[in-house]
């Protein structure tokens, strides 16, 4: 039985580009091991994201942007609600994303970050970590492009000062009166490009896979699960699949503990036209509209009830 590819980036990209994609057309996920974020600065990360987690509420809510979609500082537990789904999921969230001057083109599309004064390290952490992420999506992009059969380099135009998010993501131990049909992230798709998630060795990720099994995704310590995006999967004209994805409940003692992982959602430039691709289009194969990206995002926004 086939199963979720692991691929190491510390091998040549035209010797993994097909295995990747073919676990993105199969499955909308892939393992992806010897990427550029360095162990040390992982551990950082985790230990001042449950510092943060650890404050007061009142503290935290202090970091809350009324009106500001979630996309910066403090999102608090029981905001976000997935896709259709009728209850809001069990976690609650920090946003870093990008920083750009105020005379840059894109900047009206990206609000400035804030940052927690009660932890000093925090903004030089996540500023590097953030760094990190987006050399790792590069590559990984890079080995979709050789799988398309494109230039390695095709997607750096497209993502190059892209509204990328970076979420630090807490799901606090489970109350006694968690409300039915509550989970700790409803199933959904990403909206993005592609999702680097760490944290995800903890049993609870789930992919639905074609046959409508739910599948547990659960990378080794220090890896990274990879998945597709609800707009590389338009790009793509759904030869690439966003897969709808979820984490549930844990039984026995691990409901009694937080669960803590990191999402990055890479995305591209708010400019950036999605337009499926000629090579992805068979004949007779009517595809999506081209949109751009800022208007795709705002679009998935409300629906998830982040933005009005």
């Amino acid at each position: 039985m086939e199963t979720i590819a692991t691929i190491s980036l510390a091998r040549p990209l035209e010797e993994v580009a097909d295995e990747l994609g073919r676990s993105f057309a199969e499955y909308g996920f892939a393992i992806v091991r010897d990427h550029t974020i360095g162990q040390d600065l992982i551990d950082r990360a985790d230990a001042l994201a449950r510092q943060f987690f650890a404050l007061p509420a009142e503290t935290k809510r202090e970091y809350h942007i009324e009106g500001g979609g979630g996309a910066r500082g403090y999102t608090p537990f029981g905001t976000e609600i997935a896709k259709d789904a009728e209850v809001h999921d069990l976690k609650e969230f920090w946003h870093v994303g990008r920083s750009l001057p105020e005379s840059h083109p894109l900047s009206r599309y990206m609000s400035p970050n804030v940052w927690p004064a009660e932890i000093p390290e925090f903004r030089e952490t996540f500023e590097e970590l953030f760094g990190e992420f987006e050399k790792t999506g590069s590559l990984v992009l890079s080995a979709v492009a050789l799988h398309l059969g494109l230039d390695a380099d095709w997607f750096e135009p497209s993502i190059e000062d892209g509204n990328s998010v970076m979420r630090l993501l807490h799901y606090p131990p489970l109350p006694a009166d968690v409300p039915p049909g509550a989970v700790r992230a409803a199933a959904h798709g990403d909206i993005n490009t592609i999702t680097l998630l760490l944290g995800a060795e903890e049993a609870g990720l789930e992919l639905l896979d074609r046959k409508g099994r739910w599948i547990p995704v659960s990378p080794p310590p220090g890896a990274l699960a990879v998945n597709v995006g609800d707009m590389l999967d338009r790009l793509t004209n759904g030869k690439l699949r966003s897969t709808t994805h979820r984490v549930v409940n844990p039984a026995g003692e691990a409901a009694s503990r937080s669960r803590y992982s990191m999402p990055f959602f890479l995305h591209f430039r708010p400019d950036f036209l999605i337009e499926p691709l000629d090579q992805c289009i068979e004949p007779g194969e009517t595809p999506e509209p081209p949109i751009l990206a800022h208007d795709y995002l705002m679009q998935r926004l409300r629906e998830i009830g982040l933005i009005q």
